[in-house]
């Protein structure tokens, strides 16, 4: 079993690794032609609503009681993977 823990404080590391890439993105919108600029920003506002949604679920597993913690746990991963896949797709698109 995973220690819950050691599980959380790794989500946020990821998390704080998001943040970075969307600052990396950032970046790169402004310096992007008008409609390439609006792509960017589209697709940030993607990703900042997945990770809204991220930083919620993990808040929700901190305080979750042992029964629902595994499957929170699950549900958490899903959305990882979906947003870390929306990253990559930005960053490949975006290059």
């Amino acid at each position: 079993m995973i220690d819950r823990k050691v599980y959380i404080e790794k989500m946020k590391a990821k998390m704080d690794e998001w943040d970075a890439d969307m600052e990396k993105l950032q970046a790169k919108s402004e310096s992007a032609q008008a409609d390439i600029r609006l792509q960017y920003e589209e697709q940030m506002e993607r990703l900042k609503q997945q990770q809204d949604e991220a930083r919620e679920m993990l808040s929700k597993m901190t305080n979750a009681s042992e029964a629902a913690w595994e499957d929170m746990r699950k549900g958490m991963e899903t959305a990882w993977d979906a947003t870390s896949k929306a990253f990559m797709d930005a960053f490949s698109r975006f290059k």
